[in-house]
Order: structure tokens, then C-alpha cells, then sequence
């Protein structure tokens, strides 16, 4: 006689399934276990390759940031020379050395706008573009300076509508930087010396509106009635 097919259960089923799919797993383990292997040991090669470089970076930036408070005091006294080639016999690295070791941490993209400062303080003007251009930091007031430094290249080089075009691009790039209205009174200057007196107008006319207790309302005011003559 026959012997009566046995009715498979779900929960059979579920165990069948989840043998076969272990029995797939194990034989694809064993096919590629070398490849795996060499992945997993590239990945924690990769994580450990962040992480030193990580550490890197931020001591490259405490060693920029502590070689700059030495040589600042240079720069602030006008030693702008000296501030770029430093002073061995105190130990005292310049910008220009700073920015060639440092460059890309933050601390070192300052140097480079303290740099560029230098250069164009003493007449080289084409060194302070390259690197006002080249500002890579995330200090909203620097890269406010950079774009500054460059609408002063330009007003050194009497192309007045590009210094202007600078100067206001410096002003919007945060409201909280104190320098805006001394940098919309440049643009408003540049505008002038490009005889378009309509835009000089309106930037005079904007600081008036804006910044209420800027210093310099007297010279604003003054250029105001240059631009409306």
C-alpha cells in the first residue's frame, strides 16, 4: 500500500529555506574568502589612512596657527618684509614659509591672506592677487579680505568697474562683518572714478539706509553730493 504523502509545514519550509540559503552563503564564503579578505583589510587600511591623516591635518594646523601668533606682531608694526621672510635668528618663521607648508589647513589659508596683504602693501600687486584668488579657508571675514584684496588690485590697476564689482561682492558676504560699509564706500568710490555716477549714487545712498552709525557718514555724504552733481 502507499504510504501517504507527509503535508509540509511553513515553519519547515522557512527552516529548509534558511539552510539552503546558509549552504549559499558558505560555499560563496569559501569560492571568494580571499577576496573578501583583501576587501575588508583595504577597508581598514582605508579608515586608518583617514584617521592619520585627520590627525595630520589638525596638527599641521596648530603648528601653522602657532607659528603665525609669532610672526603677526611683524605685520602689525608695518614690518611688512620682514613678516614675509621672518627672522631666523628669533626663530621666527615668515608667512611666505607658512603658506608653503600649511597651505589647505585653516590656519594656513590665514597666513595666506596675511601674505597677500603684505605683498600688496608693498607694491606686488600680482603675487596678492594669485593669492587672494587662491583663498581656501571657511572664515566668512577672510574671504570677505580676499575678495577686498582683489577689488584693490584692481583699483591699483584703475579698472574702477571690477574694483567696484570686488568691493560689493566683499559686502554680501555676511551681514555680520563690520567692514561692509567701509567696503560698499570703496565700490560707491570705484563707480565714481568709472563716471557712473547712478550706481555710485545707490550704494551711497544704501549705506546711508543701512549702516546709520558707520564713522565715516561724513565722507559718505560728501561722495553723495559728488554723485548727484
Amino acid at each position: 500500500m502507499l504510504q501517504k504523502k507527509k503535508k509540509i509545514t511553513k515553519k519547515e519550509i522557512k527552516q529548509d529555506t534558511l539552510v539552503t540559503t546558509f549552504y549559499k552563503f558558505n560555499t560563496f564564503f569559501q569560492e571568494h574568502q580571499m577576496k573578501i579578505y583583501i576587501g575588508a583589510a583595504v577597508f581598514a587600511l582605508i579608515i586608518v589612512a583617514v584617521v592619520l591623516y585627520s590627525n595630520k591635518k589638525e596638527n599641521d594646523n596648530l603648528m601653522a596657527a602657532t607659528l603665525l601668533t609669532k610672526v603677526i606682531p611683524f605685520y602689525d608694526a608695518a614690518q611688512y618684509e620682514q613678516a614675509i621672510a621672518g627672522d631666523k635668528a628669533q626663530n621666527i618663521t615668515g608667512l611666505k614659509e607658512i603658506v608653503d607648508r600649511y597651505e589647505g589647513t585653516e590656519q594656513g589659508e590665514t597666513a595666506k591672506i596675511y601674505l597677500a596683504n603684505c605683498y600688496l602693501l608693498t607694491g606686488k600687486i600680482d603675487e596678492a592677487y594669485e593669492l587672494y584668488d587662491d583663498y581656501g579657508g571657511s572664515n566668512p571675514l577672510l574671504k570677505a579680505t580676499s575678495l577686498a584684496g582683489k577689488a584693490a588690485y584692481y583699483e591699483v590697476k584703475e579698472e574702477y568697474e571690477d574694483a567696484a564689482e570686488f568691493y560689493r561682492k566683499a559686502a554680501s558676504v555676511t551681514k555680520e562683518n563690520p567692514s561692509n560699509p567701509e567696503y560698499l564706500l570703496k565700490a560707491g568710490i570705484a563707480l565714481l572714478n568709472a563716471n557712473q555716477k547712478e550706481e555710485a549714487k545707490k550704494i551711497f545712498l544704501k549705506i546711508q539706509e543701512e549702516y546709520k552709525d558707520y564713522p565715516q557718514m561724513q565722507e559718505v555724504n560728501r561722495y553723495l553730493a559728488l554723485a548727484e552733481n
